[in-house]
């Protein structure tokens, strides 16, 4: 599904947290913490290890994660929040269908290991029968499309969302699917890494085969022509950069043409079977249905039967039985992300209900952890970024007038979400059991494809968020023309109400300025003050924005990690134009504050020196090598080290506070440093 927003962050085990208990508060007294420094690394050559090196070197990963560092020890710290809430729901002996009820009951049902080990695999059978009973192709495409009203829908990769170019009213979006690893790439790689992902998928496949009682041989036959298949499908899949380009992934057709170019799936059937009612559609990746159309007569039903087997095995495996969890483990967590051992399962709840009933654990969460002051405090942050942007580009000496004033008025009408939505979702129709872990889950999908049909064709409710309540992570959504700012994200290192102004424009300062540079991003600035995909730019212009974003590209493909893997410059560039143009704003709203403007030192720093530590705290991290290799793959984030080094090698302010000369590592001549916002 195509995302409509671009975050700060793209790491799911850190969408759970909170903010301070109100009623518990506990002052922060240090908010640069120098004792993780090393100071024998010039600070004008590797200012990320000037500043962490010593915390990098004496920390160790542990064994339940993917890395460590600051999101992580926010997130485990307020993840003691949530299991609170959690258990207190829980101990309520409530069956009216209250938040409480349901959230609780969740929570239990979840919890509650032994009856889900005694099920084993049973609650995935009937979907399993479903796919036996499938005897050609027709068929499959029937069963795919029927299982989408309860989340079990394949082939075809459907959701409802704004039309790009009429971002008020709802359409049906249909983009590429039918793969299993992250990426068409990792199919067509060769190199060993990549071999070991490969190898450890087949075994993966196999081992969910045999947990149903195939003999391993046929097990072992059936994972290789599954991967052989998805190999065929990945050769119709565009690449992760090509998927930046919205002009290109905008494709609209009527149903009767585009059934022409696939005229072996019967589109009217499966539309009716999801209770799809359209006549027009938006094709994200015509190619992928096209090969759909000629693979599902090509290739014998019995491997597509097989995938759909697999997949339904591999979509349930954490729901399931100890033997199934661990099969998803031993893959995606030991061999896509390096993770050592599972979290403990109440955390995984946690994320789980966040997911899940993310609006019902949000009224939960800011009941209690929420400042009420903190949205105030949040606006008036924002307000003032927002006519620092105004000045700048008022001032850009590259850009013609016309263009400035589109811009200026985007900018200006921009939405601004802050802490957790105005209206909550309902949830009337979720039935939770305290003791059916699979069916609430079953539950909760049919709530969220029924919830999402009568969207088709409707006009966009513009007050709906992206991201829950407790979420440590900020949006900008271009096809609304918002940012977003979720209240988990409020709170230490990003924000404390006693920090100094250096410490908080550093970082949740850095925050704001990076999601409104997202609305003049390579993708963002394609897309209206209204939110339509729109060109309102002069060609000249244009042609300047991407010759200076051509800059940011080629710094940032220089970097390396693991050794020789290169930073991808282009999948990545919409986030590193955020990282910069975020730094260079909130530095010049820092500098119109009473701190900013003075030279009174701080634990031996200067104001200045102190916003650009601010932000290295909040990318203070280590993370494993399997973890960097998917990022590097798939990740449209830089790694946290060139989030601080990246951005501030082209901040003229950086070099003059820490006296940066030439010669150090991180020096770049004038001419090539990235100008844009």
């Amino acid at each position: 599904m195509k995302s409509a927003r671009w975050g700060l962050i793209a790491v799911a085990a850190l969408m759970v947290a909170g903010c301070k208990n109100k009623s518990s508060d506990q002052s922060q007294t240090v908010f640069f913490d120098k004792s993780g420094m090393d100071t024998t690394v010039k600070p004008g050559d590797n200012f990320f290890m000037y500043a962490n090196g010593k915390w990098v070197k004496n920390t160790k990963i542990p064994a339940a994660e993917t890395g460590w560092g600051s999101f992580y020890i926010l997130r485990d710290k307020n993840e003691a929040n949530i299991h609170q809430i959690l258990e207190n729901a829980a101990a309520h002996d409530d069956t009216s269908g209250s938040i409480n009820q349901k959230v609780g009951d969740l929570y239990k049902s979840g919890m509650d290991t032994v009856a889900i080990e005694k099920l084993g695999y049973d609650p995935v059978k009937p979907q399993l029968a479903k796919i036996a009973a499938v005897k050609d192709y027709k068929d499959l495409v029937k069963l795919a499309a029927d299982g989408f009203k309860t989340g079990d829908g394949f082939l075809l990769g459907f959701y409802i969302s704004p039309d790009d170019r009429i971002s008020t009213k709802n359409a049906a979006h249909f983009d590429q699917t039918g793969l299993n690893l992250p990426n068409r790439d990792y199919y067509f790689k060769t190199d060993s890494a990549s071999k070991k992902i490969l190898d450890g998928y087949v075994k993966y496949i196999t081992k969910l085969f045999t947990l149903t009682g195939v003999d391993a041989a046929t097990a072992a036959s059936k994972a290789a022509a599954i991967l052989k298949l998805e190999t065929t499908i990945a050769q119709s899949h565009r690449t992760p950069v090509e998927l930046r380009d919205p002009q290109a992934n905008y494709n609209k057709f009527t149903l009767v043409d585009f059934q022409k170019q696939v005229p072996d799936i019967d589109l009217g059937d499966a539309f009716n079977r999801m209770g799809l009612k359209t006549d027009t559609i938006l094709v994200g990746q015509p190619g992928y249905y096209k090969a759909l159309d000629g693979l599902l007569k090509s290739q014998p039903i019995a491997v597509w039967k097989d995938k759909a087997t697999f997949e339904a095995l591999s979509n349930a495996s954490t729901s399931l039985s100890k033997a199934f969890r661990d099969a998803n483990f031993d893959f995606f967590g030991k061999i896509l992300s390096g993770q050592k051992q599972p979290r403990d399962r109440w955390k995984l709840m946690a994320e789980n209900i966040d997911n899940g009933l993310g609006e019902l654990l949000g009224q939960l969460y800011v009941q209690k952890y929420f400042p009420p002051d903190a949205k105030k405090r949040m606006l008036d942050l924002v307000n003032n970024l927002q006519g620092v942007y105004k000045e700048r580009i008022e001032k850009l000496d590259w850009m013609s007038a016309e263009t400035k004033k589109r811009a200026i008025e985007k900018l200006a009408a921009f939405t601004k979400k802050i802490g957790y939505p105005d209206k909550w979702k309902k949830y009337d129709d979720v039935t939770i059991s305290k003791d059916a872990y699979y069916q609430n889950q079953q539950s909760i999908a049919a709530h969220n494809y029924a919830e999402m049909i009568k969207k088709a064709g409707k006009p966009v409710d513009r007050s709906e968020w992206q991201m829950t309540p407790p979420t440590i992570d900020a949006y900008n959504n271009p096809l609304a023309n918002e940012i977003v700012f979720p209240a988990g994200i409020l709170q230490f290192p990003f924000f404390d109400k006693d920090a100094d102004d250096a410490i908080n424009y550093g970082a949740i300062g850095v925050v704001i300025g990076h999601e409104m540079t997202h609305g003049f991003d390579d993708q963002g600035r394609q897309y209206d003050k209204d939110g339509n995909l729109k060109d309102w730019w002069t060609k000249e212009d244009a042609a300047k924005f991407k010759a200076r974003v051509k800059v940011l590209i080629d710094q940032y493909s220089q970097f390396t990690v693991l050794g020789n893997l290169h930073i991808n410059g282009e999948l990545t560039q919409g986030e590193n134009l955020a990282d910069v143009g975020g730094c260079m704003i909130a530095y010049q709203a820092f500098k119109n504050t009473p701190e900013g403007k003075s030279d009174t030192k701080i634990d031996g720093f200067t104001p200045d020196q102190r916003f650009f530590l601010s932000l290295t705290k909040v990318w203070q991290s280590k993370t494993r090598d399997e973890a960097i290799r998917m990022s590097i793959s798939n990740n449209p984030h830089s790694p946290p080290m060139f989030r601080v080094n990246g951005p501030f090698s082209n901040m003229p302010e950086f070099y003059k506070a820490f006296n940066i000369k030439p010669g150090d590592k991180m020096y770049r001549p004038d001419s090539l440093r990235v100008k844009v916002w």
